[in-house]
């Protein structure tokens, strides 16, 4: 093939570090709006983002040349460094180390983007524990406890 061709679905989600100030209801837009901005930024297309004050979901496509660790780096190094910008509130905010990633397929894009915009009305029924222990029960992901829900 003379050409390189990828369209690759990544469902991302991280959460704030333990001690980190939760983003404030007026300021979780634009978190969302700029780690959007972010993932065009590395090459990636964004789809959606969305998350409460504790978490991040977001959808992109992966570029041929971007790799999972890299763009979830960008992200939240770039959007720790900015968030500390708007109040001296967010002083100590940071993102916990780890992350999810799971692969979406394109029949399933549009109830991607619907779980994700759903997230407050889901948060309200069921903990973040809970939503990330389906994920990798569905993904069948073999994890410890004792250091995938240490905030």
């Amino acid at each position: 093939m003379a050409q390189s061709l990828c369209k690759i679905y990544v469902h991302i989600i991280f959460h704030t570090k333990g001690n980190s100030p939760a983003i404030m209801e007026d300021d979780i837009d634009r978190m969302h709006a700029y780690i959007g901005q972010l993932i065009n930024e590395t090459g990636c297309q964004v789809i959606a983002v969305g998350g409460i004050n504790d978490h991040i979901h977001a959808l992109c496509t992966l570029s041929r040349n971007e790799t999972v660790a890299h763009l979830v780096e960008e992200i939240k190094r770039n959007s720790s460094r900015w968030i500390k910008t708007l109040s001296p509130r967010y002083a100590l905010f940071a993102w916990q180390g780890g992350y999810a990633a799971f692969s979406v397929s394109q029949s399933v894009v549009d109830k991607t983007i619907a779980y994700i915009a759903n997230q407050k009305e889901h948060h309200a029924k069921e903990s973040f524990n809970d939503e990330l222990k389906k994920f990798m029960d569905i993904y069948q992901i073999k994890y410890d406890e004792r250091y995938v829900f240490e905030y």
